[in-house]
C-alpha cells in the first residue's frame, strides 16, 4: 500500500469511533510519516514529522497487517516489529481502535 493508501485506511478506522484526544505519528520506515492530530474534532491527518504524545514506528507492510487483524499488537511490539517511544497509554488506545 501507498502513503496515501495507508493514511486513508487510518482516516476511516478513526471516524469509527471516539475522538482518540492525542497526537500518534505513524514512523513508516518505507514510506514517511503519517500524523494522526486526534486533540481536533474531527481529526486531522497530514504527513508532516511533527511532534506527537506517541510515535509508533513500523513498516508500511506491518501497519496494513495490524490494520487488517493479521498482526497481533501486542506480538508485534513484544518481537519488534513496532517501535514505541512516548505515552505508551496512548498507544494501547490506539490499538484497541485500530484493531478490525
Amino acid at each position: 500500500m501507498t502513503l496515501e493508501e495507508l493514511t486513508s485506511l487510518i482516516k476511516s478506522r478513526a471516524s469509527e469511533n471516539l475522538p482518540l484526544g492525542y497526537r500518534v505519528k505513524f514512523d513508516i520506515n518505507d514510506l514517511g510519516v503519517i500524523l494522526w492530530d486526534g486533540t481536533e474534532t474531527p481529526a486531522i491527518f497530514s504527513h508532516d514529522d511533527e511532534d506527537s504524545d506517541a510515535t509508533v514506528g513500523l513498516t508500511g507492510e506491518n501497519l496494513e497487517k495490524l490494520m487488517n487483524g493479521s498482526l497481533d499488537p501486542t506480538l508485534a511490539f513484544m518481537t519488534g516489529k513496532i517501535k514505541v517511544s512516548g505515552s505508551k497509554g496512548v498507544v494501547m488506545k490506539l490499538s484497541n481502535m485500530l484493531e478490525s
